[in-house]
């Protein structure tokens, strides 16, 4: 059986564990949080490392991305170089495959129109495949990075902005610790809303689901929720909220969506390569072979 495990920085509370086959291999998919401490990730890592087929980076980065450049996280970069043997992913291919594959399917289903729909993705340098497709499909976004990682009221409004602001922003915020400007730990599991004007101004949020449950949850009744990572007990306070519909962009697995991180561990162990050496073709191949459907979930009732 192949053994795909995700190290997170996360709380320990959304812990899972499960079987499932994929193009006839049987895979053992895991996630385990260290609520917030890196010291405790290092350490699961190297113990993994040579005992798994691939560990995937939760709650964490380790690359962030804006206009085709890559900025290394000094933290991602820590945890990657902790296996010597074992290949270690982020999700970084799926987001900039499998999500843009998402929001393209979602308006080809007719189940989301984004023609003129307002927008709000709360982080576009973390989700770059969505931060360029969803303009490309007629929506209207803002760009929440400097407002939520930053907490600097100011909207980024257009791709190129988001290019400009993340250009200058990028070299020095990578070299805070992850934790000052991304929710770890027992920090996920509070919400803490801020900035309400965006949220309420949005028919749509789409991005990490850490993101939006610490800083969005307010006013979300009659909203589309476009994100991964959900567990059972996400998925009960969101209809809660009054959130109509749920997507997730990774498919649900035993009544979970798990993070990219483990998706695309998954299918670095059926391509039999090192991460590195998968081109985005690569990727789009596997997952047109998986043929993984988004997770579509009608949270109220009367609600098509």
């Amino acid at each position: 059986m192949k053994r795909v495990v995700s190290i997170s920085l996360g709380s320990s509370a959304g812990n899972k564990a499960a079987e499932v086959e994929f193009l006839g291999e049987c895979f053992s998919v895991e996630r385990i949080g260290t609520d917030g401490s890196l010291e405790r990730a290092v350490e699961r890592i190297r113990e993994l490392d040579g005992h798994c087929d691939c560990i995937g980076l939760g709650g964490i980065d380790r690359y962030l991305v804006v206009a085709g450049r890559r900025y290394e996280i000094p933290d991602g970069r820590r945890l990657a170089l902790a296996a010597k043997q074992t290949p270690v992913v982020d999700g970084s291919g799926l987001k900039d495959t499998l999500e843009r594959q998402c929001l393209i399917w979602l308006a080809e289903q007719g189940i989301v129109d984004f023609r003129d729909k307002r927008v709000l993705l709360v982080s576009g340098v973390d989700r770059f495949g969505m931060a360029e497709q969803l303009p490309a499909l007629g929506a209207k976004v803002i760009y929440g990075d400097l407002i939520f990682a930053l907490h600097l009221p100011i909207p980024i409004r257009s791709p190129r902005q988001l290019r400009i602001i993340g250009r200058f922003f990028l070299p020095l915020i990578r070299r805070l610790p992850f934790q000052n400007f991304y929710p770890t730990g027992e920090k996920q599991e509070a919400s803490q809303p801020k900035h309400s004007k965006y949220v309420e101004w949005a028919e749509i949020i789409a991005g990490d689901f850490h993101f939006i449950r610490r800083y969005t949850l307010s006013g979300l009744a009659g909203k589309v929720i476009i994100t991964n990572t959900i567990t059972e007990a996400n998925l009960a306070l969101l209809r809660e909220r009054g959130v109509s519909l749920l997507v997730t962009t990774t498919p649900e697995i035993q009544g979970r969506s798990f993070g990219t991180n483990v998706m695309e561990g998954v299918l670095v162990t059926l391509a039999r390569k090192r991460p590195e050496d998968l081109t985005s073709q690569d990727y789009l191949s596997l997952l047109q072979r998986l043929n993984w459907p988004p997770r579509v979930v009608r949270l109220q009732e009367g609600v098509h």
